[in-house]
């Protein structure tokens, strides 16, 4: 028997399985469950460090937005510098850092068309095979979007779920306007956290994250708006803002931090980023507890 050339043969077979495995993507861990970030999910403390740490080996994310959702993303920006490096990302990968590839695909949920979105998404996942999280934006576009216009985006958020199982395809309602409870907006977010709930999908809740204080006063009956404004006493005036009200009352650089927080304040950009973090921990397969 020629033990060597066995040998050398073992020892070839290892190293090509093991430059293989390397060279894949790690795909997130499988969602079988509605999940939701939302206002619930801004506790930053609640998230253990293995899962910051386990989100930046495993997640690829591509996040494409306009103005807006840039409110995520510039909230993570500035944690880094509130919070440390734990909470760093990057449009680079690199073992310190979350990937995301921010302004991934040009437009956003409703821009150009309430459509292209999706053919682009196709062309960007044909392109860039590492990516396993894909999240878009809208940017106003639900309030004026139809019970029809609505099932439109599930329909092809659907339908990218099932040409690419290895993606994760986080779903998205619009930002708040003023218009209340009773205003359409907030009827198609409802219609669409009801497709996730009912689905099992994957939901970053951004208008829910508007609709309360960093200390769970619920505003949503007060018909604030994207700039964290509210009506104080029903009169029709939005004369109060939440979040103003709230940074005054608590000591920047300790309770919260500066950062850009495009048509909006602070302190919103602080809670979507916290709940990004919340969001990025559970695709690496924390449970939330």
């Amino acid at each position: 028997m020629n033990y060597p050339a066995i040998f050398l043969y073992l020892i070839t077979s290892l190293l090509f399985i093991g430059c293989s495995k390397e060279d894949e993507p790690i795909p997130p861990t499988a969602v079988d469950a509605y999940v939701v970030a939302d206002h619930n999910s801004i506790r930053l403390a609640s998230i253990p460090s293995q899962w910051i740490s386990e989100a930046k080996r495993k997640l690829n994310i591509a996040y494409s937005h306009t103005s807006h959702g840039s409110q995520i993303t510039d909230g993570m920006s500035g944690l880094v510098s509130f919070k440390g490096s734990s909470f760093s990302w990057s449009g680079k990968k690199s073992d310190d850092a979350l990937f995301i590839h921010d302004y991934a695909i040009s437009g956003d949920l409703g821009n150009p068309d309430r459509t292209t979105w999706a053919a682009r998404t196709r062309t960007y996942l044909a392109e860039h095979p590492e990516i396993n999280v894909v999240m878009w934006s809208w940017c106003g576009q639900v309030s004026t979007a139809s019970v029809s216009d609505i099932n439109k985006y599930l329909q092809l958020m659907e339908e990218l779920e099932k040409d690419f199982p290895g993606v994760t395809f986080v779903y998205m309602t619009g930002h708040l306007d003023g218009t209340g409870l009773t205003g359409n907006l907030h009827l198609r977010n409802e219609q669409i956290r009801n497709y996730c709930r009912n689905n099992k999908k994957v939901l970053y809740d951004f208008a829910d994250i508007e609709s309360y204080n960093p200390d769970g006063v619920y505003f949503g009956n007060k018909k604030p708006n994207d700039a964290c404004a509210y009506d104080t006493n029903g009169d029709g005036t939005l004369d109060g803002n939440w979040a103003i009200e709230w940074q005054n009352s608590h000591k920047e650089g300790q309770d919260w931090y500066k950062c850009n927080s495009a048509h909006s304040q602070p302190v919103n950009a602080n809670m979507k980023a916290y709940a990004a973090w919340w969001l990025w921990a559970r695709l690496a397969g924390w449970d939330g507890k």
